[in-house]
């Protein structure tokens, strides 16, 4: 009968649909993922320059100490020969 023809394609349509939400719904589970992802990556990048930074300064100040140490030698070396 064409009532039940059409409910028949209704009943398509509606499973189609219902599909369409359950894939809906996993691609936003899947982008909450990414993003969670991309939070975790974002707080490791800042640690890992902030510890980049400390690094940095403190090898300045040894290379630092260092050519201080060794313009004092060559002071004294030059004081001793004068």
């Amino acid at each position: 009968s064409k009532a039940g023809h059409v409910q028949q394609q209704v009943n398509e349509v509606v499973g189609i649909m219902q599909d369409n939400i359950d894939k809906v719904m996993e691609r936003g589970e899947r982008v909450e993922d990414i993003h969670n992802k991309t939070e975790e990556l974002e707080r490791g990048a800042n640690q890992f320059r902030s510890g980049a930074n400390r690094v940095r300064r403190r090898m300045w100040w040894k290379d630092m100490k260092l050519k201080l140490i060794i313009a004092a030698i060559i002071v004294v070396i030059i004081l001793v020969i004068v």
